[in-house]
């Protein structure tokens, strides 16, 4: 491990929380990453150790059982985490996945009832908002919840839900109105996945982040209490998107944490494989392109720092959130490719870890707002178009 040149100043609290994550990460994660992987399976050992050393759901407020940190402190984890193993990182503390829009959309009672056991490793979220036919354009959903007496009957599939399969429960976006401006025919809903109705396949065959579910969610006349809605009836859609502001900057922590674990592999293989009588790194190739890297994470980990720390400022800024992360996936997919090149014929099978690395992380590129959506986003906020 070598220095990290931060922009950020961390305090000492910052520097122990992230001290500790990583030596928790490089003591626990390794002994889950490989088989997780091989046979996509969630790891539920690795997931209650996790929850048992406080590291899942930081950003929940104290009150409702989390540790109260932002989601600058939330990065760091994230970080640290993704180092070590992607898949492993991601199926851990993607548990409480939706939670950002709860905790600032949800009743009382709601955050007490599903925000109070995620940290606890008591319950496992979702968020379901991807439909087969529906990924980039939420507003284009067709999952539908007629309000009938004191329920709302939902219709509909979901699909590419993450923890679909085993989470306990999950905010799903449905169309509740049919008239009206487009974006202001959809609320968000509460659903207990154990509800009659509900029909639930994981999905398989996924190249990487394999430890971390994935399924396609089928409700069939669902009914759900009328207090399940969250937050303001045909505001959905802008639940969503408060979700989505505050959930790239964990994605972009992701790639950081991913390129960085990448770098330090190629750099451990560099400095021990010879070639022509002499170690890999020292060769001025070599030494050129790991200077590249390393300079294109930094930059990647200073506007992510941002990003997050904006927004326990309270400042809300979309495109900011959005250059995070499109710019930290793009350089991890860009990262490791060359870090997998630097291992050479080794890189390509499964006994080095680069390998797992390199299938994990072109999936940064896509979920949360593929990387044309960032930079549509972007391009539009800075331009000052509406529509």
């Amino acid at each position: 491990m070598f220095e990290q040149y931060n922009y950020f100043e961390l305090n000492k609290e910052q520097e122990d929380i992230k001290r500790a994550a990583r030596e928790f990460a490089e003591s626990e994660i390794p002994k889950f990453a490989k088989s997780c992987d091989e046979n996509e399976e969630f790891p539920w050992e690795l997931w209650k150790k996790v929850c048992k050393n406080g590291f899942v759901g930081v950003f929940i407020d104290e009150k409702y059982g989390g540790a109260g940190y932002g989601y600058f402190e939330n990065a760091l984890i994230w970080e640290e985490f993704h180092r070590v193993d992607p898949g492993c990182g991601f199926a851990t503390l993607g548990t409480t996945i939706g939670a950002e829009t709860l905790q600032l959309n949800g009743t009382e009672e709601q955050k007490e009832s599903y925000l109070v056991p995620l940290p606890k490793g008591e319950a496992i979220m979702a968020i379901m908002i991807t439909e087969p036919h529906a990924g980039s354009d939420v507003a284009g959903i067709k999952t539908t919840a007629v309000k009938e007496g004191g329920y709302w009957v939902i219709n509909g599939t979901k699909t590419f839900s993450t923890n679909g399969s085993i989470a306990d429960y999950a905010i799903v976006l449905c169309r509740t109105e049919d008239e009206g401006e487009r974006h202001r025919r959809f609320s968000t809903i509460i659903v207990d996945l154990k509800s009659e109705g509900i029909t639930r396949t994981k999905l398989r065959g996924k190249i990487g982040m394999r430890a971390s579910d994935t399924a396609e969610i089928h409700f069939d006349n669902v009914h759900v209490p009328g207090e399940n809605l969250m937050g303001v009836r045909g505001k959905g859609f802008y639940h969503i998107m408060d979700f989505f502001n505050r959930s790239r900057t964990w994605v972009a922590a992701q790639a950081v944490g991913a390129a960085q674990g990448a770098l330090e592999l190629a750099v451990s293989y560099a400095k021990e494989r010879r070639v022509f009588g002499e170690p890999l790194s020292r060769f001025q190739a070599i030494q050129f392109k790991v200077a590249e890297i390393a300079t294109k994470i930094e930059a990647a980990r200073c506007l992510t720092y941002k990003a997050a720390s904006a927004i326990d400022k309270g400042k809300i800024i979309p495109e900011l959130s959005a250059m995070a992360k499109w710019y930290a996936a793009r350089v991890a997919v860009e990262v490791v490719d060359e870090c997998l090149q630097m291992h050479g014929g080794y890189g390509y099978f499964s006994d080095y870890d680069i390998s797992r690395f390199y299938r994990d992380v072109k999936v940064l590129e896509i979920y949360e707002g593929t990387k044309e959506i960032e930079k549509w986003l972007i391009g539009r906020r800075i331009l000052g178009v509406k529509r």
